[in-house]
């Protein structure tokens, strides 16, 4: 079921009918607060399930949950997120990339309560790409590491309480984004230069470190894994990234275990190091602590 059919057969439905039908067609879904976009499961957007039974048992729980979805694989989706808020519009940014042909493929259009949209992509399996946030211009995107809520969901904007509303179906070609040219013709910045020796590792840590210690509330988790995902990307080790990173997250908030769990979705994410990482464990750095052996070879 395409994802303009799929919103417009939930607009009618209860929260709990919604969400088993996102489930029933291979859409991972979880529970978030009432009228906000909060997950109420431990793990947020990673307890997100397609399990008939699990979803039951959530929304009899909580039957006013709204209902998050994780974007990037997990879903199939991705989501270039248009703000619209008294501190400003990102649609003109949007009409912007749209007229260069960088979001011509859209799955769907939906507005959310604040009145900004959702462009649905469909997700290219074989090249995950990290969520990021384009503050100047009020666009984000919502990939790897991000998740949206969907249709029928109740969320309190600024101008009072409103609903997700499918208002674009798809286009003709459905093709999947590029995120990492959108974020450049949006909002261009020049990438960190990370370079090889191992000398200069800890400095590009220690760097990025100070970045998230700036983060402000709404960037902090997708900040930090941007950043790890940079420190994957230049072959720092996961305990270097946590150690380094870590402390700062938690300084402005993040809290100590959706630390390890974003770093350790970063280092997935880019396929640097297949980290098998146990966010349950005791302490924040025991979950990169463990040597992980890739093809004979043991890494820290």
């Amino acid at each position: 079921m395409g994802a303009a059919v799929l919103f417009a057969a939930v607009a009618g439905l209860s929260l709990s009918e919604a969400a088993a039908r996102f489930a029933a067609t291979g859409v991972p879904v979880f529970p978030c607060v009432p009228g906000g976009k909060r997950p109420l499961v431990e793990h947020g957007f990673h307890d997100a399930s397609t399990d008939g039974g699990q979803i039951v048992a959530w929304w009899r729980r909580w039957p006013g949950a709204n209902i998050g979805a994780p974007t990037g694989q997990a879903s199939g989706m991705e989501v270039v997120d248009v703000d619209r808020r008294t501190a400003g519009s990102g649609f003109d940014a949007f009409d912007r990339a749209r007229r260069a042909g960088l979001v011509d493929g859209w799955l769907a259009l939906v507005r959310t309560p604040s009145g900004g949209m959702h462009a649905y992509f469909p997700a290219d399996a074989a090249r995950p790409q990290p969520s990021w946030q384009a503050a100047r211009v009020h666009v984000d995107f919502r990939g790897a590491g991000g998740y949206v809520v969907v249709s029928p969901s109740l969320v309190e904007g600024e101008s009072g309480r409103g609903r997700y509303e499918l208002v674009g179906r798809a286009q003709p070609h459905p093709a999947p984004v590029d995120a990492t040219a959108l974020r450049n013709f949006l909002d261009p910045r020049p990438e960190p230069a990370f370079r090889r020796s191992g000398a200069t590792r800890a400095e590009d840590a220690e760097r990025l470190a100070g970045w998230v210690a700036a983060l402000g509330e709404g960037e902090r988790n997708r900040g930090l894994f941007w950043a790890a995902c940079r420190l994957a990307e230049a072959g720092v080790a996961p305990s270097v990234t946590l150690g380094a990173l870590g402390p700062a997250a938690e300084q402005i908030g993040l809290p100590p275990r959706e630390v390890v769990t974003t770093i350790r979705s970063a280092y997935r994410a880019t396929g640097a190091i297949p980290v098998r990482a146990d966010a349950s464990a005791p302490g924040r750095g025991e979950a990169f602590r463990r040597p992980v052996r890739v093809e004979g070879q043991v890494l820290s």
